[in-house]
């Protein structure tokens, strides 16, 4: 690449071609948007627990871009030292990886055994009981600081390659088309289920084009992150095999029948009739206490096919299987004992999220409804605090359910809750919604369940009826009159015996003392009143707060980012731009909220996510389309316009909207989600428009994503809806603090880039 670009002050006859320029905007532009999904989905899979904390590696790319923007002007060429601090990065995350499987090191993300926030997984390795035991926020800090130092570089190509073309028009659509292309090409890598080799190697054979002078430091390092990216991408240091879906990197031991996800346990397949009784409980207990099968299944997180299978084994004739992630789905398919998948006449997949598939189901009804062990270990995108299950316990999507029941159905849903409270606050749901006290089981038995009592070996059921239900009644009248059900280890004992009875069964050949005694428990629901709705649907947090662990990110992150700011960034020639600042911070928060309806509109797949940030990006080129076309002069009507829309997001419940009947729904959710992002983007347009360093404007304005980013986490308190009164308040602050600008000639580069993690 020429050095006249690298360095914008020289800009003489050997400067580079127009075409040239445009490039190179579009490959920087390419491969920052790529790179960073990238960096998203591999950190997150390989550093135990990173993928729970919201923006963690999002916020340090565009931090770096940021630095890397406000830097253009230095003659250092800083893109040199990507690929020496990717490496580094890498080996880090791999040491950190192998230390945790294999040296008994501990990642402490706070106390789980009475937790504000329930990180899933993090039971398995007690902090007490560990040879070392590293602080969450320090893990979380360090690969912050990392991936942003790693981006600073390609943010100063960024920067010089705007400031390299005079038509800023032009300049700005090479830019979104090369996002767009980034993003695009990114979802098809998921779509093809490619690994992190792919990923990198693509993005290194585009950043080849950017450093000026390749010598040793940069082939050394270009190989650690292939052979470290190689090593984690196919499991070359353990036993299975490791393949990548759309959510996960998923590891199989095919020996064992597991499945772990991100590196951390998941879930087995079994052979239904010699283990896993849990499957079987809803039918057990039906059959037993003299219920006909049910003949209409909906199972949601259908995994690898162990509750399918049990379906099938006692009777079901129709199953609606519902799983999120095609390839645990696949290992089900071919390696699934009882092969539950391949009854292709009583069983339907749908790869689907599951309040998506509920929501619009409508013409199909069914006996049994159940959630089947349905926990995700991932947040649903790199911009909000939500699991991809986060909208499947609320109190609508109890509802949902509740529609799709025949009258008399059943709606089951079982798992390790970990918490007490947490089954407290599914027990008041359900009893709201479906009018009744649900039946609660405890597996070991308990017959009392507090707010304060550690669930994490105990996997409880509950089971809600809708109306006035015969099975419920059946099965509630059975454990009054006889007190006790009795279910084997295996499930092929229970074959031959009504279980319901005061003594334990005998049967052949079954070992006696594999029979567990369960009973009804009794929930203490005191002072249980936060229930999770769609606007708050945090089911694992106990209270309207951030929690501690949170604070503590939000505070390291912020000090690593004042840090590299000022150790980067040309203090006594460069003034940061407030105006553009605060524009960032507000646009976060909006991106953030548009995320999140659309994923409870659409479901939180990563096709969703994927179609929302393309289009969030076409709505900025509309915007600035609209900017050069009209150069509208009153900037104050689109403060109100944006304010007012804002409004409306912030005080109409969601739920509102989803309501809404046939396309109603679609073509109103879309204009209260789109709309805003329309008139910021002309806000933004017009702001840019008189500019004369689009460089220092760019950094500011992504400088203040990572403020709304950490800002995101007062959805924990306030919820997703208000939400958008914080994104009022940077907005105002944006207004307060925009200089006298006279609209020229010059046009808008969009807001924050996207991502669709």
């Amino acid at each position: 690449m020429n050095d006249a670009l690298l360095d914008p002050s020289r800009k003489d006859a050997s400067s580079p071609t127009l075409a040239r320029r445009r490039i190179d905007l579009l490959l920087v532009s390419f491969l920052i948007l790529f790179l960073e999904l990238a960096c998203i989905r591999w950190f997150g899979s390989t550093v135990v627990f990173l993928t729970f904390f919201t923006n963690v590696i999002l916020l340090a790319t565009f931090l770096g871009i940021s630095v890397g923007c406000l830097t253009a002007s230095r003659s250092f060429n800083l893109v040199k030292l990507t690929l020496p601090i990717a490496a580094l990065s890498v080996v880090l995350a791999y040491v950190t990886s192998f230390a945790y499987q294999h040296w008994n090191v501990s990642i402490d993300v706070g106390s789980q055994g009475s937790p504000q926030l329930i990180y899933f997984g993090t039971e398995y390795r007690p902090t007490d009981v560990s040879r070392f035991v590293v602080p969450m926020w320090l893990v979380a800090g360090g690969f912050f600081a990392l991936v942003a130092l790693m981006f600073v570089g390609l943010g100063q190509v960024l920067g010089r390659s705007f400031d390299a073309l005079p038509n800023r028009l032009q300049a700005y659509s090479i830019d979104i088309v090369g996002s767009l292309l980034g993003i695009s090409a990114f979802a098809i890598c998921s779509l093809y289920q490619q690994t992190p080799l792919v990923w990198f190697s693509i993005s290194i054979l585009i950043l080849w084009r950017f450093i000026p002078r390749w010598n040793w430091v940069q082939l050394v390092s270009q190989v650690i992150i292939l052979i470290c990216v190689a090593i984690t991408a196919y499991g070359l240091m353990d036993r299975g095999v490791t393949s990548w879906s759309p959510y996960y990197k998923i590891h199989y031991v095919p020996e064992e029948a597991s499945i772990n996800t991100n590196n951390i346990s998941h879930q087995g397949m079994v052979q239904i009739e010699e283990a896993g009784p849990a499957y079987a409980m809803p039918h057990l207990l039906n059959r037993d206490a003299g219920g006909q099968a049910f003949a209409d299944v909906l199972i949601i997180g259908a995994g690898s096919g162990n509750d399918t299978a049990a379906a099938l084994r006692y009777g079901a004739s129709h199953i609606d299987a519902v799983e999120i992630d095609p390839r645990i789905n696949q290992i089900g398919r071919e390696d699934h004992l009882n092969q539950p998948f391949s009854a292709t006449d009583r069983v339907r997949v749908h790869y689907d999220d599951g309040r998506s598939f509920l929501k619009r189901s409508d013409n199909q009804k069914y006996d049994l409804i159940v959630y089947a062990l349905v926990d995700s270990l991932v947040l649903h995108s790199g911009y909000s605090s939500l699991r991809l299950e986060s909208f499947l316990f609320t109190q609508q999507a109890f509802a949902d359910a509740k529609a799709r029941l025949k009258p008399g159905g059943v709606f089951a849903m079982y798992n390790y809750y970990r918490q007490g409270w947490v089954i407290g606050r599914l027990f008041k749901m359900s009893e709201q919604v479906f009018g009744s006290s649900p039946l609660v089981i405890s597996m070991p038995y308990q017959a009392t369940i507090t707010p304060q009592d550690n669930q994490k070996d105990h996997i409880t059921f509950l089971l809600a009826g809708n109306g006035a239900s015969p099975a419920i009644d059946r099965i509630r009248a059975r454990f009054l009159s006889d007190q006790n059900f009795w279910v084997h280890a295996s499930p092929k004992f229970n074959d031959d015996v009504n279980a319901y009875s005061t003594t334990q069964p005998s049967v052949a050949d079954a070992d006696p003392n594999n029979w567990r005694r369960i009973g009804l428990a009794e929930v203490d629901t005191t002072g249980i009143d936060l229930l999770p709705q769609d606007n708050w649907p945090f089911l694992y947090l106990r209270d309207k707060t951030i929690p501690k662990l949170a604070w503590q990110g939000m505070a390291v992150m912020g000090v690593v980012s004042v840090v590299i700011i000022f150790a980067f960034m040309p203090v006594r020639r460069v003034r940061p731009d407030g105006h553009m600042f605060f524009l960032g911070a507000g646009f976060m928060l909006l991106e953030t909220k548009s995320v999140v309806h659309m994923a409870l509109l659409f479901g939180s797949t990563w096709v969703v996510n994927s179609i929302v940030f393309f289009a969030i990006l076409v709505m900025i080129l509309l915007a600035n389309l609209f900017v050069s076309v009209r150069r509208p002069q009153r900037i104050w009507i689109w403060y109100v316009l944006l304010g007012a829309a804002l409004l409306v997001n912030a005080l109409v419940p969601m739920n509102v909207f989803l309501s809404l009947p046939g396309q109603w729904k679609t073509i109103t959710s879309c204009a209260v989600v789109f709309l805003p992002i329309f008139f910021a983007g002309v806000i933004f347009a017009t702001s840019f428009a008189g500019v004369t360093r689009p460089d220092i404007a760019i950094g500011s304005n992504i400088a203040g994503i990572i403020l709304g980013g950490l800002s995101e986490n007062f959805s924990m308190m306030l919820g997703f809806n208000h939400l958008l009164l914080v994104a009022m308040g940077f907005y105002a602050l944006s207004l307060l603090m925009r200089r006298s600008r006279s609209v020229s000639s010059a046009i808008p580069v969009p807001g924050p880039l996207p991502s669709v993690a």
